[in-house]
């Protein structure tokens, strides 16, 4: 595996504190304007945050299966509007889940780059993707991140806010 792609994995954190930076609570809570349109996405940026930290840890956790276990695991999916609904989301501390995902990257990235080249094509049993690796694993979850921060800059843009 490319260590690059881990070193990206393992930054996503100081970069997802990077993007709430400066941002009141009221900020965090803000439903995007309807004028908006698609690119900032229908959460609040606190609903992106906590829904980042929650898909953080079950992919670590399905990561970790993939390495530890010896049969290849079940990998279960998760309904992630349900998450943001009954976890109640809009209470919980944006700036916390920004510290619990970059703790958990760093940390994970230190068993990732300990791997050996043939764990990275370990595999687990999506009950809704099928069988993935631990390689696209580790693509899917960096790449999720981006993904998401990119509703966050158009969000942070549409109430005047942008990144200085």
């Amino acid at each position: 595996m490319d260590h690059s792609l881990i070193d990206h994995y393992a930054a996503g954190g100081e970069k997802l504190s990077l993007a709430i930076r400066g941002l009141t609570r009221e900020d965090l809570l803000a439903a995007p304007p309807a004028d908006a349109g698609p690119q900032a996405g229908k959460w609040t940026i606190q609903e992106v945050v906590l829904h980042l930290m929650d898909s953080d840890l079950i992919a670590a956790d399905r990561m970790k299966r993939i390495i530890a276990e010896t049969k290849p695991p079940t990998l279960i999916g998760f309904d992630e509007n349900a998450f943001a609904t009954n976890l109640h989301y809009d209470q919980q501390s944006a700036e916390d889940a920004v510290k619990i995902l970059d703790l958990n990257r760093r940390m994970f990235a230190n068993v990732l780059r300990l791997l050996p080249p043939d764990a990275w094509k370990r595999t687990g049993n999506h009950n809704e993707r099928g069988v993935q690796t631990l390689g696209e694993l580790l693509k899917t979850y960096t790449h999720h991140l981006e993904h998401h921060l990119k509703f966050i800059h158009a969000k942070r843009a549409a109430m005047g806010k942008e990144m200085w």
